[in-house]
């Protein structure tokens, strides 16, 4: 018999939606895909060089469970660098991919007497494993008018006793919204009399931000027994699929969160353990050359989707998404993705797989080129002209 929690779990439409995608094309469609969360570029090569060179040197076994220790100690020395101070290398994990960070800690933390805080409109798999792990999700609004970033006194009001865990991640997904240092500074303060509660902040965008300085959790000292970092390669280094991320565990976590990882994937492939050592340890141009390229990328799909009657967008904070306000167009969020890529050619998200507080808005990558995002805006404007 079915484990009746396997109902529960979700998925995360922009991998239907890339599937779709892939068929129309396959079928001779021109297809501008502006759905998939995935930098554009090719991870550099004195990466994709230092995991090749790993295979060729005999990287082939197994290794620790937790990561390799060089990669581990590589993990801490870049976040002092960034940020100031530096974790106990003991409390990283090297996992493959953020996911395994998001399942471990809703798996530790969730539970049927349990609530967990997820932003809406949020990362699909925030929702997915919180609804798993059997414990009950509870959102706070990003809206627009703060300009998707949260708010410290609402998501502290919704904090009961039974409030184990609260999500938060900044720069976000879906939205771009970057929340301020002054919330974060608000948000910090009022957790104080909450010491039953633990945070997870995912920070897989925090290279990514396109003005100021990025702020990370792990600079609070307030919260260090009780924080969980989410953070890794795949965005920052364009490697997606070597699947490589890591999490920093408070210390009373990190022997469980170890646990699981034996129980589910044993360890990381050392190859690209080699490569997200040399991704830290290399010339970070790369990736001040990405970053470039978004900023300009998402003032340019806001520039262009503001000229388009019925629709808005703010200017992204960070990552690389616009989250494009459809509210006065004839559409549902579901119908304009739909009706986008079924005749008209262009993949994007609604923002309804979200979460419910997406609805009225449509997730478009900024990861393609500026030919692409010209020729995709277009065809919108073409759609709302057809259907007017």
């Amino acid at each position: 018999m079915l484990n009746p929690s396997a109902n529960k779990l979700g998925t995360e439409t922009a991998f239907g939606v890339l599937a779709r995608a892939g068929v129309l094309a396959a079928q001779g469609n021109d297809i501008i895909n502006l759905g998939i969360g995935q930098p554009d570029f090719r991870t550099p090569e004195h990466i994709v060089e230092a995991g090749i060179r790993a295979l060729l040197d005999g990287a082939h076994g197994y290794t620790p469970s937790m990561g390799l220790p060089a990669l581990r100690e590589a993990v801490a020395t870049d976040i002092h660098q960034r940020y100031g101070n530096e974790p106990d290398v003991n409390n990283i994990q090297i996992v493959p991919g953020g996911k395994p960070i998001l399942f471990t800690a809703m798996m530790l933390l969730g539970g049927p007497e349990h609530e967990i805080l997820t932003p809406d409109p949020g990362f699909p798999i925030y929702q997915s494993a919180i609804n798993y792990s059997g414990a009950r999700s509870i959102p706070y609004g990003l809206i627009e008018k703060n300009g998707f970033a949260f708010d410290a006194e609402e998501v502290l009001s919704k904090i009961t006793d039974r409030t184990s865990l609260v999500i938060v991640n900044s720069p976000a997904n879906p939205t771009g919204g970057v929340t301020p240092r002054a919330e974060l500074d608000k948000f910090v303060k009022g957790l104080e009399i909450f010491p039953h509660v633990t945070v997870l902040s995912d920070e897989i965008y925090d290279r990514l931000i396109f003005e100021g300085e990025p702020t990370s959790l792990m600079t609070y000292p307030s919260l260090q027994d009780k924080l969980i970092i989410l953070n890794g390669w795949s965005k920052t280094y364009a490697m997606t699929g070597w699947r490589i991320g890591y999490g920093i565990w408070p210390k009373r976590l990190v022997d469980y969160a170890d646990r699981l990882a034996v129980n589910f994937h044993s360890c990381v492939n050392a190859p690209s353990q080699h490569a997200a050592i040399a991704a830290l340890q290399g010339d970070q141009s790369c990736v001040d050359e990405m970053l470039t390229a978004f900023r300009r990328r998402g003032a340019l799909i806001t520039k262009l989707l503001n000229q388009i009657e019925g629709v808005s967008c703010q200017q992204p904070g960070g990552a690389f998404y616009a989250f494009a306000n459809i509210i006065d167009t004839p559409f549902s969020s579901h119908a304009f993705q739909e009706k986008l890529l079924e005749e008209y050619g262009v993949a994007g998200i609604a923002g309804t797989s979200f979460g419910s507080f997406g609805e009225g808005f449509i997730r478009l990558s900024c990861a393609n080129s500026d030919e692409a995002i010209e020729r995709a805006v277009s065809r919108i404007q073409k759609m709302l002209d057809d259907s007017a």
